[in-house]
């Protein structure tokens, strides 16, 4: 399973790829981003809400990262991090970019 890192979250993991391997037969998204916080510990302070107030639909995740599952945000259109994963899917960690 392969993520893409952009921005603040890519600097900190020193890439903006990171494969990582999802000991899983039916694999969510939640998996792999268990798998990549085993990878690289530093995302997870970077990636997860300090505190539940206002992020539990989110599933921790802090409000200013967007988790994409094929350019998609899985906490809009589908199951959050209970979304499960087919074959060669993508997904990305991508803060809000502003600029002009």
């Amino acid at each position: 399973m392969q993520w893409k890192l952009f921005a603040d979250i890519a600097e900190r993991a020193g890439t903006d790829e990171v494969v990582v391997r999802v000991p899983s037969d039916d694999p969510t998204v939640g998996d792999a981003l268990d798998a990549l916080f085993e990878a690289h510990p530093e995302l997870r302070e970077r990636v997860l809400a300090d505190d539940e107030v206002g992020s539990a639909s989110r599933d921790g995740i802090a409000p200013d990262v967007n988790v994409l599952l094929d350019g998609v945000d899985v906490f809009t259109t589908a199951d959050g991090l209970a979304t499960e994963l087919g074959g060669g899917a993508e997904l990305a960690l991508f803060p809000p970019v502003s600029g002009g």
